[in-house]
């Protein structure tokens, strides 16, 4: 029988009337999201039972015995098995995606590469795969093979033509304006952040750091956006959703999970709508031509530019064009011939001088970007 573990209620009242948002769903994943609208969700993360298929209790050296994953949601009687409910809880979440939408699958070398088939046979659109390395993992205790040290996630769109949400430009600025990188260094969840009962015991053997879903969500939602669990756990997907302005819907049958997953998601207060504010990608931004800014007064016909070093330098036009010796056409077209190069972003290699020192001029577009946003409010 499928029951509900309600959150209290933070979506508009359009949203709880089709989705049952902030919300953990008691029962059956797939029973669960066949009964969702089609097309209702923008971003799916699954954290699935791995079928380590342990046969044996594992212990270190010292005798003692390892707590490792040996649950009963984690035992399946075959590979045939395993597929068939990979294949069923996929195709019920491919459903509900919206047709830009995009899932996120995480597992181990015991289960990822027959997920990838599973998802490129329902005809998701690979977009790429992520090592979460660990910071701090498992030894290997028997010291009969390498060390376990990372995970491994599937990132895919709904099919090849969705238009998934990236946000590239933040991740870069978080990254020390450097492309964000598809190894992760976290480590796994452990201190503070690991819940435990009241025997000290883990509740739950498999709990993810938020570090993971904290990036996950920043790099792919958008504030607002609805991120389902199917396999929700204690909730580190919910918890996350919540900080961040996201609204969730978990899913999970086991009761004790569930409630530990309220108790934990209760306690998060929401970072503030200034705080989780993305980064505008400069694709969405107002298209500004390099003569709009001359047209405007923001930058001078006659007006000298230089490259970072000084090495070259070319005059501003009346018309918005470059001059530079024999060279003469666009900043991108100029910036490219002065260098011998096949293509230049003359926004980034052309600077002025302000103030005392080379800036580029792509400040300039950003100011004339604010004052047309501005006049558009």
């Amino acid at each position: 029988m499928l029951r509900t573990a309600r959150m209290a209620q933070s979506a508009n009242a359009d949203d709880r009337a089709r989705l049952p948002v902030d919300t953990i769903l008691v029962g059956d994943c797939i029973e669960h999201m066949n009964a969702l609208p089609a097309g209702s969700v923008d971003l799916i993360f699954a954290d699935p039972p791995y079928n380590l298929q342990l046969e044996e209790g594992l212990t270190r050296p010292d005798q003692s015995r390892v707590d490792a994953v040996d649950d009963d949601w984690d035992k399946f009687e075959s590979f045939a098995h395993y597929d068939r409910f990979t294949r069923g809880w996929l195709k019920a979440a491919r459903r509900i995606l919206k047709p830009d939408g995009a899932i996120w699958v995480i597992g181990s070398y015991h289960n990822i590469f027959r997920v990838g088939t599973a998802l490129q046979d329902l005809e998701f659109w690979m977009l790429n795969d992520v090592i979460w390395r660990k910071a701090n993992p498992m030894p290997n205790f028997r010291g009969t093979r390498f060390t376990n040290a990372h995970e491994t996630l599937i990132w895919a769109a709904r099919d090849k033509k969705s238009r998934v949400t990236f946000n590239y430009e933040a991740l870069k600025q978080a990254n020390e304006d450097t492309q964000m990188r598809s190894d992760w260094l976290f480590p796994i969840c452990t201190g503070n952040e690991r819940l435990v009962d009241a025997d000290g015991d883990k509740v739950h053997p498999t709990q993810k750091p938020e570090a993971l879903l904290y990036r996950i969500l920043n790099a792919t939602t958008k504030p607002g956006d609805v991120v389902l669990d199917p396999f929700f756990g204690t909730g580190t997907t919910g918890a996350v959703a919540k900080k961040l302005g996201r609204h969730f819907i978990g899913i999970d049958r086991d009761t004790t999970y569930v409630a530990a997953a309220l108790k934990r998601i209760a306690s998060i207060k929401p970072l503030s709508a200034e705080t989780i504010e993305t980064a505008v990608p400069k694709r969405s931004a107002p298209r500004v031509a390099f003569g709009s800014l001359v047209e405007m007064g923001l930058i001078q016909p006659g007006t000298e530019l230089y490259d970072g070093r000084k090495r070259f330098s070319a005059l501003v036009r009346a018309d918005g064009s470059l001059a530079s010796g024999d060279h003469q056409g666009s900043i991108h077209r100029v910036g490219a011939l002065v260098q011998g190069a096949e293509a230049c972003n003359g926004w980034t290699f052309w600077h002025t001088h302000s103030e005392g020192r080379l800036a580029p001029i792509d400040l300039l577009r950003t100011t004339m970007r604010a004052q047309i946003e501005q006049l558009s409010a």
